[in-house]
């Protein structure tokens, strides 16, 4: 089962041994998990050291170590330099791909997107759910009239209250939202370059400072996963991060999504996105492996609250 290591102590020490991730503290081992199994690693805590050797191999398996600063945002990112086989030939047709194509696709990812709200305010019994279904019929190719951020606009304040404001450098809520995109954000980049895609080149997002412009174009419709989250959270009234709440976020990528006529697991889900995006850029057709909403009972499982028997 791929698990989510989080690198949340002061002073640990990284290293690999006969395929095994070893985490120490002082020379002292303090856990172990098989190189095999680390979906990917995200560290936000200082003073940690690491081997090359723990790199590389972790590089071999496609698993990506996200380097956090202390609002829990993700700053930095290792991914393998080797990915798909025929990783050149569909990294000349991303290379190529027209600005039509470009926009089309994101069309799609901003449907995909506002759909995912929308669907969530509905779950929450909130009464602006219903203008979604329109903001998202309405969005044109390349979303020119920038629908995506009017529903943000309505979206945020329909669902965490009317004070909130989205400040990545903030604490709360915030830092509970940052580490659960840092989550997906991984589990994305991974499926990227997996795919034989170049995460540096987006469709949509394009800063030349963003090294992973693509897998922050893909990770949009998927946002809605953590929001969800986190406002059950909230409710419970946690605010803080601890290991029991980071267990939580890192079980987002087993939540199933169904994608065509079959459920995945969103560590699943997200290949079959950066694939068929992949095969579009090959054939010069907008065709992704988008997922619908969750159901009412998919959005109860993923909300629901915290076991009080558990010890965190």
């Amino acid at each position: 089962m791929e698990r989510i290591v989080d690198i949340g102590t002061e002073g640990l020490h990284l290293s690999s041994y006969r395929g095994f991730l070893i985490v120490a503290k002082d020379r002292d081992e303090v856990g172990r998990i098989a190189l095999d199994d680390v979906h990917a690693v995200i560290l936000h805590a200082h003073g940690c050291t690491w081997t090359g050797n723990v790199v590389a191999a972790l590089a071999e398996r496609g698993a990506p170590i996200v380097f956090c600063n202390t609002h829990h945002s993700p700053v930095a990112v290792t991914l393998p330099i080797a990915g798909f086989h025929a990783q050149g030939g569909r990294m000349r047709a991303q290379w190529n791909a027209g600005k039509p194509l470009a926009k089309q696709l994101w069309q799609r990812i901003v449907k995909a997107k506002i759909a995912m709200q929308g669907a969530l305010l509905a779950y929450q019994g909130a009464p602006e759910a219903t203008a979604f279904d329109l903001l998202a019929r309405r969005v044109r190719s390349g979303d020119p009239d920038n629908l995506e951020a009017q529903a943000a606009r309505r979206y945020w304040p329909a669902l965490m209250g009317p004070d909130f404001r989205r400040d990545r450098d903030a604490g709360g809520a915030n830092a509970l939202l940052n580490y659960g995109y840092a989550v997906i954000r991984a589990t994305v980049a991974r499926a990227v370059v997996a795919a034989g895609l170049h995460p540096t080149i987006g469709i949509f997002h394009a800063h030349r400072g963003n090294a992973f412009a693509l897998a922050d174009d893909l990770v949009e419709p998927f946002r809605p996963l953590v929001d969800a989250l986190v406002v059950s959270l909230l409710g419970q009234g946690v605010e803080t991060l601890d290991p029991e709440i980071k267990r939580r976020f890192a079980q987002l990528i087993a939540f199933d999504l169904r994608v065509g006529d079959e459920l995945s697991p969103v560590s699943v889900a997200a290949g079959r996105l950066a694939q068929s995006l992949a095969r579009s850029f090959e054939r010069n057709v907008s065709d992704l492996a988008l997922f619908a909403p969750p159901t009412h009972a998919g959005w109860a499982m993923l909300t629901r609250p915290l076991d009080p028997c558990l010890d965190t």
